[in-house]
């Protein structure tokens, strides 16, 4: 069974173009317009070993609020789609992850029934233009279509970059996780029988 969906979507502020394989090797081909953005998704790919390309023109000369939501939406749409009826996947995953004085832990249940919780602390150190508030809309946007119960929780931190790296990299450790087989696992993971 090939877990994998390509996704095309245009409105008046963005045109964006996404194939996602989950039983890929972390081969990646980002190009949103937004280079630290770029390098988030490629590090989601590579550490979840998910297989992604992201083409996206957005109105940058606007923001990048549009493209960044509208990524979300699309990568969550396709995530959805790959997964199919979600029969035998582990449904739950959990990753905690470092990087250098920054600590996060991820938590997801591919549930169906999206929620983020998003408990970031302030940066001491802006990293860059790309800022945590643009991360959370990224968030909030790819948990609500790809039907995840997200929670994103960075413990201390200081510099802006690194603690949305941090939070990249947890959320594709704890994704390939929650996607992940188990042979116990014969129908959907929950006592109802249904997601």
């Amino acid at each position: 069974m090939k877990r994998s969906h390509t996704i095309d979507r245009k409105t008046g502020e963005t045109e964006i173009s996404i194939s996602l394989n989950l039983d890929g090797k972390g081969e990646h081909e980002i190009s949103t317009g937004i280079p630290f953005f770029d390098h988030m998704l490629t590090l989601f790919a590579v550490h979840g070993f998910f297989d992604l390309s992201v083409q996206a023109k957005g109105d940058l000369d606007v923001d990048f609020h549009h493209t960044v939501e509208d990524v979300g939406l699309v990568l969550g749409d396709a995530l959805d789609k790959a997964l199919g009826d979600r029969k035998g996947i582990i449904r739950y995953g959990h990753a905690m992850t470092p990087m250098d004085e920054t600590l996060t832990g991820v938590t997801i249940d591919l549930s169906k029934r999206p929620f983020l919780v998003y408990n970031v602390p302030p940066p001491a150190d802006r990293g860059g233009n790309f800022d945590i508030y643009l991360a959370k809309e990224f968030f909030r946007a790819f948990a609500t279509r790809g039907g995840m119960n997200l929670h994103i929780n960075v413990f201390y931190g200081e510099n802006e970059h690194h603690i949305i790296e941090s939070v990249f990299k947890a959320t594709a450790r704890a994704m390939d996780q929650a996607v992940s087989f188990d042979e116990r696992i014969k129908d959907v993971r929950s006592s109802k029988g249904i997601l």
